[in-house]
């Protein structure tokens, strides 16, 4: 019997293969496809929606708002449920839930329905979000900001392939139809792809990292201390600046485009010929998902704070250019793929540099925590809807959010560097 217990522990333990890490990883990015368009696709029936029942658009796109802030808001708890229970059950009710949020918006005839529909779909995405990226970093310690870069790549560019597809079905089906074909296919692979998840045993994965450039905790801070910590709501607040720009984008790509009156202008780039809204939405989701693996690996190497100065500085330099030259098409397909590029990597350095500093037991809960910054900023996209509405021109957005990234790029070296090497250091010596 007591040998019996001892090779079980011994099992519990044991460093498992690398392949069997990575095929984790793949099921959670695989997950993270399947929810992509339930945010990234959303911009695509808003014209329709909108010609269909003649409301205005700011009023449309409180459904958006609605869906980010019960995507993210409540992935503090999806995460406590993750960490205490594992990651199966937790991903499989998203599945569910995504599944039907889009039905309900086949059905909707009011903007309390869409409403609805966008709140259920955004409690399932957040379900499957907040666990695959809180598994990933659970699973890779050692590669933190890479691991959450792929994961979230799934999420940034899971939609590319189907942009055509669902626009083209919206086209010759309605959107009713579409909404309710995506929803239910996308719903089911979620389903059937939870099952597979497992969270790592202790033992199973290499210690975190330690070099001179990414400084990691060896305390597990539970979610009551991190909410006491300065540090988590600097990166709070770095978090809302930086993601609502590219929010504000993301919902209203295709309205930029028809206010500029590029949207059906022919672009032809890379012996390749579409619309120029087609284009833009389908590169920069291509572009918003490589950004996220690219630059947490290269956080990974030069740390994280080093990294987010240079990528949230290329972010504001994007946002002004496409202010400034984007109704040109060519260059609207372009710049917009630029503030994608520059905007994406959010979702891998936030998550790594939270664990970083608080400990990889309680991460999905305290990465939760910080993710639900995506829900604050995202009441930032009816404010800028309205601000367009009242002054007829997208500038003063584009300003705001340019200036906004550019202060967080000097925030995140300046302040950010310097505070968390101290918390990090003063941990150690509890």
């Amino acid at each position: 019997m007591t040998d019996t217990v001892h090779g079980v522990a011994a099992a519990q333990t044991r460093r498992v293969s690398e392949s069997y890490r990575w095929t984790q990883l793949a099921i959670g990015v695989g997950a993270m496809v399947m929810i992509a368009n339930y945010q990234y696709g959303w911009t695509f029936f808003v014209p329709d929606i909108q010609k269909t029942f003649g409301w205005d658009r700011a009023s449309i796109q409180w459904a958006f708002t609605l869906f980010v802030l019960f995507e993210t808001w409540l992935v503090p708890i999806e995460g406590w449920f993750v960490d205490k229970y594992g990651p199966r059950l937790v991903v499989l009710i998203g599945g569910i839930l995504c599944a039907l949020g889009w039905a309900i918006n086949a059905q909707a005839t009011t903007l309390s329905g869409f409403y609805l529909g966008m709140i259920v779909a955004g409690i399932g995405a957040g379900a499957v979000y907040g666990t695959c990226v809180g598994n990933a970093l659970k699973w890779f310690p050692d590669k933190r900001g890479l691991a959450a870069g792929l994961t979230a790549a799934g999420f940034g560019a899971g939609s590319a392939l189907t942009v055509a597809p669902i626009q083209a079905m919206i086209r010759d089906s309605g959107f009713q139809t579409t909404f309710m074909y995506f929803g239910l296919g996308q719903g089911i692979v979620i389903v059937f792809l939870s099952l597979l998840l497992l969270a790592p045993k202790p033992g199973q994965v290499p210690s975190p990292t330690r070099n001179a450039n990414v400084f990691q905790t060896r305390r597990d801070y539970r979610p009551t201390e991190v909410l006491r910590q300065p540090v988590f709501w600097l990166m709070y607040f770095m978090f809302v600046i930086v993601g609502a720009g590219g929010l504000m984008v993301t919902a209203n790509l295709k309205p930029i485009a028809a206010d500029w009156k590029i949207a059906d202008t022919p672009v032809t780039l890379m012996a390749m010929t579409m619309t120029a809204v087609t284009f833009a939405a389908t590169f920069d989701r291509i572009l918003n998902g490589l950004t996220r693996p690219f630059f947490g690996w290269i956080s990974d190497k030069i740390g994280r704070e080093n990294t987010m100065f240079i990528a949230f500085g290329l972010e504001g330099i994007g946002i002004y250019a496409l202010y400034a030259l984007g109704q040109d098409p060519v260059w609207f397909v372009l710049l917009s793929g630029l503030v994608f590029f520059a905007w994406g990597e959010i979702y891998s350095l936030f998550p790594s540099t939270c664990t970083d500093t608080f400990g990889s037991k309680f991460a999905a809960t305290n990465a939760g925590l910080l993710y639900t910054a995506k829900g604050t900023a995202a009441l930032l996209v009816p404010f800028a809807n309205s601000l367009q509405q009242s002054s007829g021109s997208w500038d003063l957005v584009f300003l705001i959010a340019a200036a906004a990234n550019i202060l967080a790029s000097l925030l995140a070296l300046l302040v950010l560097k310097p505070w968390r090497r101290s918390v990090v250091a003063k941990s150690e010596m509890v």
